[in-house]
């Protein structure tokens, strides 16, 4: 009876090609991000774009985690797909997090350091974008996977360098005198921190694919 059972289940699914679409709406994302933090007239251009790669994300992380349940063979273990997807989506959902709190708090100019943030988060989406097809043969591209696992946990170091200066020189120019300003200008760090924190948590897991597959 199980053997038939199985008959009925679609044995393949299309994951790589799942997590390749769900790259492109990080690069996307990115992009728009690293758009966004240069101010000029099109913010709320960029915002709305950032919004419609994160609706395109959910659909395809909901795909996803439909097909885990309802295929029978998949390509690594079914925590191991949930668990990398699903780290991906939190990038882009941060990245979403992060322009909203730019549209909320009506933020219209950006520091420097905001900006070199912002311009490692598209590196870092890049690297994942290339990193992703390479899952399809992990033995062959291990060592390239670790490399680029490895690049993106050094850039999330960077952006933690760029969070503690722009935050330094934060505090000593509205600390004291617009402690409110400082709220504002903390809270958009915070969130770009977080996409940062995000990236090294895709590089974690594309790592404990490497290590249990190839």
């Amino acid at each position: 009876m199980f053997a038939w059972f199985q008959k009925l289940l679609p044995r393949t699914g299309n994951f790589f090609e799942q997590f390749e679409a769900h790259g492109k709406t990080i690069v996307a994302s990115s992009q728009a991000l690293a758009k966004l933090v240069r101010g000029g007239p099109d913010i709320a251009v960029h915002i709305k774009t950032i919004e419609d790669e994160e609706h395109k994300a959910d659909d395809i992380i909901r795909d996803v985690l439909q097909d885990v349940r309802r295929i029978f063979l998949t390509p690594f273990d079914r925590g191991s797909i949930t668990a990398l997807i699903g780290v991906m989506d939190d990038a882009v959902d941060q990245m979403q997090q992060t322009a909203g709190a730019v549209e909320l708090y009506d933020v219209s100019t950006f520091t420097p350091e905001m900006v070199g943030m912002a311009d490692i988060i598209v590196e870092a989406s890049t690297i994942i974008d290339q990193a992703l097809p390479l899952l399809r043969d992990v033995t062959a591209n291990a060592k390239p996977l670790h490399e680029m696992t490895a690049r993106l946990v050094k850039l999330e170091g960077e952006a933690d360098k760029l969070n503690f200066d722009g935050l330094r020189n934060a505090f000593v120019e509205h600390g004291k005198t617009d402690p409110t300003q400082f709220v504002v200008v903390n809270e958009i760090y915070r969130h770009l921190e977080k996409v940062c924190d995000k990236f090294e948590d895709v590089a974690n897991q594309i790592d404990g694919l490497v290590i249990d597959h190839a």
